[in-house]
């Protein structure tokens, strides 16, 4: 079976090195912080735990999986023998580039370069490796082991033959591939985004409050979770970084984020990962309790 390196290992990079390892590929997953690694690895074994506590996976395949893993703290190291990477670290222009730089030093001249983006430029991350070819982007949903949807973007120069390849990988791990072109947002963000965006609005113009939001989209428009939640379990600063390549990248007015949002961003409120954006997540309970801000009086 291939070997595979994932680059990073926080919430999205332990879920793809988890479905990845749990279909038994050899997986390196690659963190420049030990402690985050041993994290990730206690998350793919408590989310091991409920496949097996669900009856979807046996005790065997559980430690299968976990011995699949080898973790890396050395990108030349992790990535010396794989035909396949996938980048899944912070969604920052500048820190996305470098990593293609030294994936495109240290990682074998035929292995397929893959970036878990969900906006940034599979053509420019390309265009500072010498194999623009062989780069892709292979977009996963959280939470990866339970969705489906894998976005998979066509650079400029990315191959046919490395989009056949990604696709038939993408289904390998049970999933559904979608192949989309490279322009800003793809195709889930340029969609999701200025939903979100629009909620917020929404509730910055005194419409309606946050639970009337976030009802009238589920109730109303059979959505599983309201926007304003998705947000927050987005996190809002990368619903704003989305936001903003969106605005740059297409140039249309329509695209600019809400002023609350930036706003909250700044303020350090970015939904569950800070423990507060439009709801509160901080209570110990599975419930959500609307942020005290958003509280009416």
């Amino acid at each position: 079976m291939m070997n595979v390196a994932v680059i990073g290992s926080g919430t999205m990079g332990n879920g793809i090195a988890h479905v990845f390892a749990q279909h038994g590929f050899s997986v390196a997953l690659i963190d420049i912080n030990q402690a985050a690694l041993d994290r990730a690895l206690g998350t793919i074994s408590k989310n091991l735990d409920r496949q097996v506590a669900k009856g979807s996976l046996s005790e065997a395949d559980k430690t299968t999986t976990l011995g699949n893993i080898t973790t890396y703290t050395s990108v030349a190291d992790g990535v010396r023998n794989v035909e396949l990477v996938v980048e899944a670290a912070t969604e920052n222009m500048d820190l996305k580039l470098q990593i293609f730089r030294d994936l495109d030093q240290h990682a074998p001249q035929g292995a397929i370069l893959a970036s878990n983006t969900s906006s940034i430029s599979i053509t420019k991350i390309a265009a500072v490796t010498k194999r623009p070819e062989q780069v892709i982007g292979m977009h996963f949903m959280n939470p990866v082991p339970v969705m489906k949807l894998v976005e998979v973007i066509r650079g400029y120069a990315t191959s046919d033959a490395v989009t056949e390849k990604v696709m038939d990988l993408s289904r390998q791990l049970g999933k559904t591939p979608t192949e989309v072109n490279d322009y800003p947002g793809f195709v889930a963000n340029r969609i999701l985004m200025p939903m979100i965006n629009e909620a917020i609005y929404t509730l910055f113009e005194g419409v309606a409050g946050v639970e009337e939001i976030d009802t009238v989209m589920k109730l109303g428009m059979a959505h599983p979770m309201g926007p304003l939640q998705l947000a927050d379990f987005i996190g809002l600063d990368v619903c704003l970084a989305i936001l903003r390549v969106l605005h740059e990248g297409l140039g249309n007015p329509k695209y600019a984020p809400c002023p609350l949002l930036v706003n909250m961003v700044m303020a350090g409120r970015l939904g569950a990962k800070s423990g507060e954006g439009f709801y509160s997540w901080t209570h110990g309970t599975k419930e959500l309790v609307l942020a005290e801000r958003f509280r009416k009086s």
